[in-house]
């Protein structure tokens, strides 16, 4: 059957004919079959991706076929992002190395990164940047790649997630950027930021369990976060002001669990962004809202950190 299989664009159909015929998910980078398969019969045929339609038409060899209907099938049978296959993800115009160390970048924070910030920095300066649970890198490096003069930093409590931003640092020539291991803020004492970007882990405990096999090759701490997704959220609402600079801006990804956000905290003045897709759970958040609010998100962050070292009572401030 596959002999009658002899072009580029043969090969594509039909691989996402046999990825829908299969039931696949598609969430990591792109959400449709059509798209890996074009992914991964570029990669596997050394073409670029943005290559032009009339390629096609191109013939392609047996060799060439038989690696690009391996990819096919390792995909099909072992539900493996088209990403790690390929070892390569798209993110903000940039291409990052991608690997089971850390989870496939595909944050929509890409959009206000590509945009400026704006309106939400609303022409501020912005000196120093921080991504918090940088993972891959792609957030870090992108607003370091698109901001040459801004200093950015990266944190993240994983080894093997560092390693890969390190790799992806160099690959992409960040040298505007840091990269350092934290959990959290633990490490960062005294450091402060105009602009707080992160995406931390969001995912419900019932909803990790529930989720589709490809997302079982990505490593589950940057994906779990507690009965209503809001365990690390709430923990960085609580300790952002003592990093934010005066004016700093808060901006973070919670995903699904923006509707469990705005029940425990409805009095907390957010600014839920807009993309071109719709709205997709990233808030906005001002510092001195954060520290008119700080009260009551430290009891709720306090009520759910599995800390081993006491905290101080109080506040802030």
């Amino acid at each position: 059957m596959t002999d009658e299989l002899r072009t580029i664009i043969d090969l594509i159909r039909y691989g996402a004919s046999r990825f829908n015929a299969a039931g696949l998910t598609f969430g990591h980078s792109f959400d449709n079959a059509l798209d890996e398969a074009t992914q991964l019969t570029l990669h596997a045929l050394h073409l670029p991706h943005d290559i032009g339609p009339a390629y096609g038409q191109a013939r392609v060899t047996l060799a060439e076929k038989e690696e690009i209907l391996g990819l096919f099938l390792r995909r099909i049978e072992e539900r493996i992002p088209a990403a790690y296959l390929a070892g390569e993800a798209w993110f903000a115009g940039l291409s990052f190395k991608s690997d089971p160390r850390a989870l496939v970048p595909r944050s929509p924070i890409a959009e206000l990164i590509e945009t400026g910030f704006e309106p939400w920095l609303g022409g501020r300066e912005v000196r120093r940047a921080l991504d918090l649970c940088t993972g891959s890198g792609c957030i870090a490096i992108a607003m370091a790649h698109y901001n040459p003069d801004w200093h950015v930093d990266g944190v993240d409590l994983s080894d093997d997630a560092l390693a890969l931003a390190r790799e992806n640092q160099a690959r992409l020539h960040a040298g505007n950027l840091r990269l350092l291991k934290s959990d959290l803020f633990s490490a960062l004492s005294g450091e402060h930021y105009d602009l707080i970007v992160t995406n931390p882990p969001y995912v419900t405990n019932a909803e990790t369990d529930a989720l589709p096999r490809e997302y079982s090759h990505e490593p589950e701490l940057g994906l779990r976060a507690g009965d209503d997704g809001l365990d690390l959220a709430l923990q960085i609402l609580r300790d952002a002001p003592l990093h934010l600079t005066d004016d700093g801006l808060l901006v973070c990804e919670v995903g699904e669990a923006e509707q469990a956000l705005v029940k425990l905290l409805p009095e907390l003045p957010l600014a839920w962004v807009e993309f071109k897709v719709g709205q997709m759970g990233v808030f906005v958040a001002e510092r001195h809202d954060l520290v008119a609010h700080n009260k009551r998100i430290r009891e709720l962050a306090d009520a759910r950190e599995q800390a081993t070292a006491p905290r101080a009572a109080g506040g802030l401030f």
